[in-house]
C-alpha cells in the first residue's frame, strides 16, 4: 500500500450557456430563470447518487458519491449561490459527504420536503422563485412545482423529467450535479 499523495492542478472548466443542450422547454427561459438562482436546493439518493445503496459486513448503508459533483458545487458556493440538502433518507454518509463539501444545510429524514424548503427560504430571506431543486423521483415533484427552477437527472422517473426544466445528460451520482452546477455558474457569469 502507498502513502503517498500527488496534487494536481486543473483549470477549472468554463462552458458557455451555449454548450448546454436543454430539453424541448424554450432554452431563453430556461436559462434567464438559471441565471437568477440564488438557492440549488439537492436530493441525495438519485440525485448525488447513483441511487444505490451498498451494505457493509456489519449492516451499515454506504452510499456513492462522484467527486465531480462535489467540485461543482464548490464552485457553484464560491460563486455565491447557497446549497442545502433535503433528502427523505437519514445515511450518515450522506451527513458526511455535506460536511465535506461544506454545505451546513442538510436535512436528513425528510419526508415532506416542502415545508422545510419553505422555512430555509423564509430563513435565506430567498424566493421560491429564486430556488433550483433537483429531484428524481415521485416524492420530489411537489417542491418542483413550485420552484423557479425544478430540474432533473436523465435517469429520473417520467413524472420529474416532464415537470423539469432541465434534464441532464448524465445520470444521477454520475456527474449531474456537475452539469447543473457549471450551467448555473456560466449563466451567472454572463449577467
Amino acid at each position: 500500500m502507498f502513502n503517498m499523495t500527488t496534487i494536481f492542478e486543473f483549470e477549472p472548466e468554463v462552458r458557455s450557456p451555449s454548450s448546454f443542450q436543454g430539453d424541448s422547454h424554450n432554452i431563453s427561459e430556461r436559462d434567464a430563470r438559471l441565471s437568477q438562482v440564488k438557492l440549488l436546493v439537492l436530493d441525495v439518493d438519485g440525485v448525488l447518487t447513483d441511487g444505490g445503496l451498498y451494505y457493509s459486513e456489519s449492516g451499515e448503508v454506504q452510499q456513492r458519491f462522484n467527486i465531480k459533483d462535489g467540485q461543482g458545487l464548490k464552485r457553484l458556493m464560491y460563486s455565491g449561490v447557497e446549497v442545502a440538502i433535503i433528502t427523505a433518507k437519514s445515511f450518515s454518509s450522506t451527513l458526511h459527504r455535506a460536511k465535506d463539501l461544506g454545505i451546513d444545510r442538510a436535512y436528513l429524514g425528510i419526508k415532506d420536503k416542502l415545508p422545510t424548503l419553505i422555512h430555509l427560504c423564509q430563513n435565506l430571506d430567498i424566493s421560491l422563485s429564486q430556488v433550483a431543486y433537483v429531484g428524481d423521483d415521485i416524492n420530489d415533484l411537489e417542491v418542483m412545482h413550485v420552484v423557479g427552477c425544478p430540474l432533473t437527472v436523465a435517469d429520473a422517473m417520467r413524472a420529474n423529467q416532464d415537470c423539469a426544466l432541465y434534464v441532464t445528460k448524465l445520470p444521477g451520482g454520475q456527474g449531474a450535479v456537475r452539469e447543473i452546477c457549471d450551467l448555473i455558474v456560466a449563466l451567472q457569469t454572463v449577467k
